[in-house]
């Protein structure tokens, strides 16, 4: 849970799901994701999944009455890697380019 305020007023349900690449979140999964909301009172929810979601669980986050954003493994490692978030510079590539003015 994530209160976006001090209050709380606005909070945040997050759910993560470590599966393996050909173990795909499913409709249920997200509709008892979406259960949970209510319980803990959350105005929204993310769930995020090493592997994907089903198109059929796409389709059901996507017609909840709360909003629920899906990550799936590939947007993850995407958001990991522009965020810093464990992970590393392995190697710096630098790129030279002549330039023509100082040989004028």
């Amino acid at each position: 849970m994530i209160d976006q305020d001090p209050l709380g007023l606005a909070r945040v349900s997050i759910q993560a799901k470590r599966y393996a690449v050909a173990n795909s979140v499913g409709p249920s999964d997200i509709r008892h994701f979406f259960g949970s909301l209510d319980r803990h009172k959350a105005a929204k929810g993310v769930f995020i999944t090493t592997s994907s979601f089903t198109s059929s669980a796409r389709e059901t986050a996507e017609y909840q009455s709360k909003r629920i954003v899906l990550i799936d493994g590939e947007q993850l490692a995407s958001l990991i890697i522009r965020h810093n978030v464990g992970c590393r510079v392995e190697e710096v590539l630098e790129v030279k380019k002549i330039d023509e003015n100082f040989f004028e």
